[in-house]
């Protein structure tokens, strides 16, 4: 048995249900490997799912397309690559509470904006204000990352960034009213969200079992779209007790499931998104040129 180590992105939520659901029904097993899931609760997020694997304490990191082109990109370089995209559209927004009346993303200037300090986020969430009409002047706070989503719910943000098939759910479980502002709805082109990566050079020295990995992770989201009910029932023993409380854990399956991709596209990434977003970085001076002409993402072990 090889044994592969797969760093979380966040606590288990519906994204990383085919995952458990692999481990769970013997698929990784099945190609002779024993995969560990690392989860960021293990040290109140200490360490990035990105510098796991650049220290090589992961085979695998779950994260945003940006924590590929940051780790390229930094001083000392990590070889690092997008091989798996799990969710095909994006289906993050940014949320403030309906009650709080804001509109638009105009109207979140001057606002207090709770960030996760991801590469880009800042810049991204200005830039939507700014094509809004607005000047961008975000109030931006950086608290606990695995708290941030409380802090709007306790008004202590006016505005976060959430994914609709987890926090979005949640309030809806609650009957808490969001407004919620779409990259794409004001001019940002944003990439996939989240990937699976890892370096180029561990899938150079083994092939073989990292092809393995994903041909198991992918039939495991095959068996989610397929099971929803068996694949909620996995995943909840991994669940935080709050989550389990408080999300509707069906209903974001079923919000989830056509996101996930079919047979032929799970995992599936498109150039031209992947580009459109590299040139929209570059226009907007968040990065040089050179990311245009990097290898940042690879369809080769789906």
């Amino acid at each position: 048995m090889q044994t592969l180590k797969i760093a979380l992105d966040w606590t288990p939520n519906i994204n990383h249900v085919g995952i458990f659901v692999a481990r769970a029904l013997g698929y990784y097993r099945a190609n002779m490997l024993d995969v560990e899931i690392l989860n960021p609760l293990d040290d109140n997020y200490a360490l990035t799912p990105g510098k796991k694997l650049e220290l090589g304490l992961a085979d695998f990191s779950i994260a945003p397309f940006e924590t590929v082109i940051s780790l390229n990109n930094k001083k000392a370089s990590v070889d690092a690559v997008a091989v798996y995209a799990i969710l095909q559209e994006d289906i993050s927004s940014i949320a403030s509470l309906k009650r709080a009346g804001f509109k638009s993303p105009k109207d979140l200037d001057a606002k207090t904006y709770a960030s996760y300090k991801a590469r880009y986020e800042d810049a991204i969430v200005k830039k939507m204000i700014i094509n809004d009409g607005g000047t961008g002047n975000l109030d931006i706070n950086y608290p606990n990352k695995l708290g941030i989503w409380n802090t709007l719910l306790q008004g202590e943000a006016d505005a976060t960034w959430i994914f609709d098939n987890w926090e979005g759910i949640e309030a809806e479980t609650k009957n808490i009213a969001l407004n919620k502002f779409t990259m794409r709805d004001y001019g940002v082109p944003y990439c996939y969200s989240p990937v699976i990566l890892t370096k180029k050079s561990n899938i150079e020295k083994n092939i073989k079992n990292y092809k393995a990995f994903i041909e198991a992770t992918k039939k495991g989201y095959a068996f989610s779209v397929e099971n929803q009910d068996q694949s909620i029932d996995i995943l909840k023993e991994y669940l935080t007790d709050y989550d389990k409380e408080q999300i509707d854990l069906l209903e974001a399956m079923r919000y989830t499931v056509p996101y996930f991709g079919e047979n032929k596209t799970f995992g599936f990434m498109k150039a031209k998104r992947v580009n459109d977003f590299l040139k929209w970085l570059v226009t907007c001076n968040l990065e040089n040129e050179i990311i245009l002409k990097q290898q940042l993402f690879t369809n080769y072990l789906l």
